[in-house]
């Protein structure tokens, strides 16, 4: 460890060494190194944890977390913070505020993405050091790792605005941290009430290679309706022959196309479509693969969106169906504290262009039913779709006739998306709130513009243009406001973690029947969901970890916005199960 008379260290890098061994190397702020220790890996937990207490501020210097924290976290460890380098390498290589980007995008072996990371066959290899090269390209020897971080450094410094991609590293490798504890620390479920669900809504469980009986007698609907005793309705191409021949003219089998449709076949056909997607994301055969010892097992990866939203890589996170929720259940004396934000990314948007207008709209209140109250429009149902029509570039049916009324009346935010808008239809890159960039448009996207911006372009050429322009154009004017709701939800998360690790735990109440060590007597983050989190709590903290969320969320909104006259209202509730009323 480093000697008391230098200075304290900020940041502690971790990488292999020859030998099977690993290898701690103390930076000061500045980057210059304090000392250096090398240790075997059953010596790891021990050492972090006298470092993390004894050292106020350290970050750890991770090449990625999904393969050093698990096993900490397996010995009872978790830590306050950490610099992902895989993840802030992704962030950086793209970002348009920094100039020092060459070296960053050099080194190739750090472009890694969500897939080369985990995936369901890979669960296992996460909690392993010795993971091999199908588990992560990433390298994980000192060395490297060194090289790195000093280049992820100057590219910060290089930056136009380097205190904003400072908060977005830090945010971005705090989710690392909290993905990796969800994932070990497992989703209470309860697996009698999930079968029971299944068994209500598809039947009882069939024979494997069998459809369930509820889906068999819908079937046999569908192809008396279609007058198509053979047909085989998983088969897309099947499928919109038959519905072509019963007079329906649909350019797909999508349910909202279907749901556009008058025909005795659309109910049975979309009940059908409904219950095949349940039982093939999470029947029978997804508990066998996904729960054990009451605990749902997710594979989260943070950044795994290009806007900065989180992915799964196994197990369907991130599209639980609202029907299963009841399955999630607390242990004995636990409660489950549920909360998320009433229309996150419309509040974004106006905490982003300082929109006071919109602000007030929905200060504590619903937005959409404020939209209403000031007469921009008779329902919540037309304020809601002509705000996602904003949001996502709708031009047609009711957000063809709102948007241009919020225009009007929210001149200030909508010229920040019509402006990505327009960025985007030109070719250009937009950034985050904190300076996350969009990908530039694909080298066909440019070979595309430019044919139609030469002389003798045909008709054709210069239509297809347009389309890839208003495409791009659409990309660009969410990916601003998806991405700063990201950051806020990031935030959100990693302040909320920090909070609820300082409650005391209860040492003598019931502990977590299957979490592992670090959360068996205090409250923890289980789920996350873009807007939502779920903790599970002993029931006699409940009401300070419930107010551990609100908190959370209001730091969030400071820390990205200052005073702005935005608030991020949140539906909070405390229950056996999570359930909204």
């Amino acid at each position: 460890m480093p000697s008391p008379d230098v200075p304290t260290p900020r940041w502690c890098v971790l990488g292999t060494i020859p030998g099977g061994r690993v290898s701690l190397v103390w930076l000061s702020l500045d980057g210059a190194e304090l000392g250096r220790d090398d240790v075997e890996r059953a010596q790891l937990p021990e050492l972090v944890t006298r470092l993390e207490a004894e050292t106020a501020g350290l970050r750890w210097v991770f090449s990625d977390a999904p393969h050093w924290y698990p096993r900490l976290v397996a010995a009872g460890i978790t830590l306050s913070r950490c610099h992902d380098l895989r993840l802030c390498h992704a962030v950086l290589r793209d970002a348009a505020s920094v100039t020092e980007r060459a070296e960053l995008a050099a080194d190739t072996r750090w472009d890694a993405g969500p897939s080369d990371i985990a995936g369901p066959e890979l669960v296992t290899a996460l909690f392993d050091y010795d993971a091999g090269p199908s588990a992560h390209t990433v390298p994980h020897d000192l060395d490297s790792a060194l090289d790195e971080f000093r280049r992820q450094r100057a590219a910060v410094a290089s930056s136009s605005r380097p205190g904003a991609l400072h908060l977005l590293l830090a945010a971005e490798s705090a989710g690392a941290l909290a993905a990796v504890e969800m994932s070990a620390a497992g989703t209470p479920w309860d697996v009698v009430e999930h079968q029971r669900i299944l068994t209500e809504a598809l039947g009882p469980r069939p024979a494997a290679g069998h459809k369930p009986a509820k889906m068999l007698e819908l079937a046999e609907q569908v192809r008396a309706a279609l007058n198509a005793p053979q047909l085989s309705i998983d088969s897309p191409t099947q499928l919109l022959r038959a519905l072509h021949r019963a007079g329906l003219s649909v350019d797909s089998t999508s349910k909202w196309e279907l749901e556009e449709q008058e025909h005795p076949v659309i109910e049975p056909l979309l009940e059908y479509k409904k219950l095949a997607r349940l039982l093939s994301a999470n029947g029978w055969a997804w508990l066998d693969e996904w729960v054990r010892e009451g605990r749902y097992h997710p594979v989260y990866v943070p950044g795994g969106v290009v806007t900065g939203r989180w992915a799964a890589a196994g197990g369907g996170a991130l599209q639980l169906p609202r029907l299963l929720r009841p399955a999630l259940r607390s242990d004995p004396g636990w409660v489950l504290v549920s909360a998320d934000v009433a229309q996150l990314e419309p509040r974004v948007l106006a905490a982003m262009a300082g929109d006071r207008a919109m602000a007030q709209a929905g200060w504590r209140r619903d937005l959409y039913a404020g939209i209403v109250e000031q007469n921009i429009v008779a329902t919540r149902q037309e304020a809601k779709i002509g705000m996602l029509g904003a949001l996502y570039g709708g031009t047609t049916g009711v957000s063809g006739t709102v948007v241009p009324q919020l225009r009007k009346v929210f001149p200030a935010a909508m010229r920040v998306v019509d402006e990505a808008a327009r960025t985007g239809e030109n070719g250009g890159i937009v950034s985050t709130w904190w300076g996350r960039s969009s990908p530039a448009p694909s080298p066909g996207w440019r070979r595309l513009h430019d044919r139609a911006s030469d002389i003798e372009a045909s008709p054709s050429d210069e239509r297809a243009a347009r389309n890839a322009a208003r495409t791009q154009g659409r990309f660009t004017r969410n990916f601003v406001v998806q991405g700063t709701a990201a950051e806020w939800a990031l935030s959100w998360i990693a302040d909320l973690r920090l909070r609820l690790a300082r409650l005391d735990p209860v040492t003598d109440g019931p502990r977590a029947t299957a979490s592992g060590l670090a959360f068996q007597n205090r409250p923890h983050l289980v789920f996350f969901l873009h807007d939502e989190v779920i903790v599970h709590t002993p029931e006699a903290l409940a009401e300070e970890a419930a107010e551990a969320v609100r908190d959370a969320a209001v730091a969030a909104g400071r820390l990205l916005f200052g005073g702005a006259p935005v608030d991020f209202p949140l539906d909070v509730q405390i229950a056996e199960r999570a359930v909204k009323e």
